[in-house]
């Protein structure tokens, strides 16, 4: 099967899935950034267990994503190098 000529490819992301740089430039916390991986994922993500701080016996993974806040200008790059279009980005 052929795409038409004037298909266009787009993405999406969550920022929680991409924005990283926990706490860097007046960041602050996030809800997001207390959810933990692991078993007190979801207990946590629902409300059920309080996690108002992190800890050391978790690991957070929104606290680095893929790090778009260090990477945009690449990120960016990569998408231009498969055609995505940015006058959607904005739809």
């Amino acid at each position: 099967m052929k795409l038409r000529d004037d298909f266009l490819w787009g993405g999406a992301t969550a920022v929680n899935q991409c924005e990283g740089a926990y706490l860097e430039d007046g960041r602050g916390l996030s809800s997001v950034d207390v959810i933990p991986a692991g078993p007190d994922r979801m207990p946590v993500a629902r409300g059920q267990m309080k996690m108002l701080a992190c800890d050391d016996r978790h690991m957070y993974p929104a606290h680095d994503g893929i790090d778009l806040y260090h990477h945009y200008k690449e990120d960016i790059a990569m998408f231009a190098e498969i055609e995505v279009n940015p006058i959607s980005w904005t739809k």
